[in-house]
């Protein structure tokens, strides 16, 4: 058996998350405790009780779906005995969630790693003045077909990239905002299914952002890092990376690189992964799995039934 551990991105995080686990397990609480503060904010009060508009700012969802998941990491450790670095093959997560599984890996402390998501949230959120930039995810095409459609919609003035490769049919875009708006507008004549325009603060995972990426350089030369104890898949390589080093750099480039995690997934399929289990809220990388390759067992987990059941099963 080769068992994969993803950690999902932006997008799957609810109000509630965290709270059937702080409420059962201390080993959760203390997850939750380190990160309010580690960032001096109460957090968890926003995860468990919202307002969700609050909870959906950048600078707080980051942190917080890596709080969730490594809530989740350490009731494994703690409630069940399973350590992940002894049953993963690769951790991987998608987009921020390559830092929950960075942290996963061991290479950065729980506290070091709210604080740079907190701080990668807030550079990527004042990067791009609100309106100027936006994404949209362009569905029935391919990651190699929609360059047409991206060249149709690209000048020296307006900006536009494949910001997430996520899977065959489902690529999102990211650029100057007029950009953005005429892809949503022309995609069916370049054999679209639809492309919808999404609601994202700011145009990430594109040039946009190259001083987010100045900002993230920066902060990680004052963090201690340990190379992966799992062979992490960064996010801008589809491929293994244990040293730290490595992992610090190409976290940096993802800032303003493509998210290639179709290639996660069949760089997976190609190395024999037998179980891909996400860890944290919501069910989208499990759910491209299922779909990018029906092999592979692919489950969420987020509940302490979940839990249970994983752990039983390992």
């Amino acid at each position: 058996m080769k068992y994969a551990f993803v950690f999902p991105g932006q997008g799957s995080q609810f109000v509630g998350m965290g709270k059937e686990l702080a409420e059962n397990f201390v080993s959760a609480r203390d997850v939750f405790n380190e990160v309010n503060e580690s960032l001096s904010q109460d957090l968890f009060k926003i995860m468990t009780e919202g307002p969700d508009a609050e909870l959906t700012m950048t600078v707080n969802t980051q942190p917080a779906l890596m709080a969730f998941s490594m809530a989740i990491v350490n009731v494994l450790k703690k409630e069940f005995g399973i350590n992940l670095k002894d049953k993963a093959t690769y951790v991987a997560g998608h987009s921020l969630g390559e830092y929950s599984a960075a942290c996963a890996a061991g290479v950065f402390s729980l506290s070091d790693t709210a604080k740079l998501l907190r701080l990668r949230g807030e550079a990527m959120q004042s990067a791009v003045p609100f309106g100027v930039g936006g994404m949209a995810a362009v569905l029935g095409l391919s990651y190699h077909d929609v360059g047409a459609l991206i060249e149709a919609c690209s000048s020296d003035k307006d900006i536009c990239v494949a910001a997430n490769d996520n899977s065959d049919g489902q690529v999102v875009l990211s650029g100057s905002m007029t950009a953005i708006e005429r892809a949503v507008e022309i995609a069916p004549e370049f054999g679209a299914r639809k492309c919808v325009k999404l609601a994202v603060s700011a145009p990430f995972h594109s040039p946009f952002m190259g001083p987010a990426a100045d900002v993230m350089a920066r902060a990680f030369m004052n963090v201690v890092a340990n190379n992966a104890q799992i062979p992490l898949v960064a996010n801008v390589l589809a491929q293994p990376i244990t040293d730290h080093k490595e992992i610090i750099k190409h976290l940096i480039e993802q800032v303003t690189g493509t998210v290639r995690w179709r290639e996660t997934m069949l760089f997976f399929k190609e190395n024999n992964v037998t179980d891909l289990i996400e860890l944290g809220a919501g069910k989208v990388l499990s759910g491209i799995a299922k779909r990018a390759n029906k092999e592979m067992n692919s489950i969420s987990v987020g509940s302490i039934a979940e839990i249970e059941e994983l752990a039983n099963n390992l």
